[in-house]
């Protein structure tokens, strides 16, 4: 979608445009809210000051949109298509799949949520060294890499759904 055509959407049709991006009620109003924004590098900047910072609530609420690392996400939505896409790269091996699945769980078990991380342009095998790594953190320091996370998603998902 081009810029011009976002800044003049009404509120609710640019806030579906932006949820995709990352299932934010705030931070899509911040955005919904600071059009009309002059060039690309602006709305981009505006998204990226928006999500600092997320709280864990809100973090916990957008994670429920993603898959785990490694499986398909289902449906038609924008959100699956996306996550399909930032995957692609994950292998399909069944080696590399059993053990994606078991550092999953052992994740799961130890943070409570989904393992959450900006696959795209990523290889299985850094994945699996960041998911490993991960693990050795507190539950402080893994909230404030989610989130991270999530920002780098959110801008990545922006990036591609605006043209200037």
């Amino acid at each position: 979608m081009k810029l011009s055509s976002f800044n003049s959407l009404p509120a609710p049709e640019a806030a579906a445009v932006l949820r995709p991006c990352v299932d934010n009620s705030r931070w899509v109003a911040e955005l919904v809210d600071a059009r009309p924004f002059e060039g690309k590098e602006q709305l981009l900047a505006a998204a990226e000051a928006a999500a600092e910072p997320w709280s864990e609530a809100e973090i916990d609420a957008a994670l429920a949109r993603h898959p785990r690392i490694g499986e398909r996400a289902k449906g038609n939505s924008t959100e699956a298509g996306l996550s399909r896409g930032e995957q692609a790269g994950v292998s399909r091996d069944a080696a590399a799949q059993a053990e994606l699945r078991r550092l999953n769980l052992a994740y799961e078990e130890k943070f409570g949520r989904v393992f959450l991380i900006r696959a795209a342009g990523r290889s299985t095998e850094d994945i699996l060294k960041q998911l490993t790594s991960r693990l050795d953190n507190t539950p402080e320091e893994e909230i404030a890499v989610v989130g991270q996370q999530l920002r780098e998603i959110a801008l990545l998902r922006l990036d591609g759904a605006i043209e200037p």
